[in-house]
């Protein structure tokens, strides 16, 4: 008989529940395209270490509600911590990174089900996945650049061991977005489904990864991690650096109203 455990005590806008050695990890603010603000993300790693602890969870699925798997940083909360001087008060290092971490480290496989739009962090966040299922309608978006920022949640780590260091340069320069179908044939992703299916499959590929060789995959995970070169630890740190520098721009701030007001930003190189 399967495990059932809803999680009635997490944050509104992150959701846990244990079924069939899964635990399932839900984004939940539906109406803002579940975009993280500093409570979401609190949530969100509370419940990826949850996860990692949880003895009856053999393998994690994520994903968002509604329409949208995560559009990255809440620019509104941001956009306040500008005004009041604060930067990007110390988001990166505090959230991001650990999250970002907890994920990629999780002794145990991680699935990501891409139902709608995955831009800036929330993209980052499918990328520190294990494997990547994607609706039809899914569309990647490093959306960093266009409001005058370099790129974090281990990006610039992850992104080049999916697609190859070219098109990882493109996608994160241009920010241009990219559909499910190209994702797929760029390695982005693992599959694509139609969106009325998204959520059976990627279920059943996490029930079938949890009914696996738990320890021989985190083995797996670990070998893949270690063979990759550069250690993420450092790049984290390195991009944490360096978006502090960024935030201080008056592009990023520029952008960053200009994206609240509707209208198209108009970067200055400084």
């Amino acid at each position: 008989m399967a495990d059932n455990d809803a999680d009635t005590s997490a944050p509104e806008s992150v959701s846990y529940d244990l079924s069939d050695g899964v635990a399932t990890i839900t984004l939940d603010r539906p109406d803002a395209m579940n975009s993280l603000t500093r409570a979401a993300k609190g949530g969100l790693l509370a419940a990826v270490e949850r996860a990692k602890s949880d003895s009856g969870a053999r393998a994690v699925l994520l994903t968002g509600s509604g329409r949208a798997f995560c559009a990255g940083q809440d620019l509104r909360e941001h956009a306040e911590n500008l005004s009041e001087g604060k930067g990007l008060d110390g988001t990166v290092r505090t959230h991001y990174n650990p999250i970002v971490t907890a994920l990629a480290s999780m002794p145990k496989p991680v699935v990501a089900a891409v139902n709608g739009v995955a831009a800036g962090a929330g993209a980052a966040l499918a990328f520190a996945c294990d494997l990547r299922v994607a609706s039809e309608k899914a569309k990647f978006s490093m959306a960093f650049a266009g409001v005058g920022l370099g790129a974090d949640s281990g990006a610039s780590w992850t992104l080049p061991r999916l697609v190859g260091h070219a098109r990882a340069a493109e996608m994160l320069m241009l920010a241009e977005p990219v559909d499910a179908q190209r994702a797929l044939e760029i390695g982005l992703v693992n599959r694509v489904v139609p969106a009325e299916e998204l959520a059976g499959s990627a279920r059943e590929l996490a029930v079938r990864l949890a009914q696996g060789p738990t320890v021989a995959y985190a083995a797996i995970k670990a070998e893949l991690a270690f063979g990759s070169g550069l250690d993420l630890a450092n790049a984290l740190d390195m991009e944490a650096s360096l978006q502090e520098q960024c935030a201080q721009t008056r592009d990023h701030k520029n952008a960053t109203l200009a994206f609240l007001e509707k209208r198209t930003p108009e970067f200055e190189g400084q």
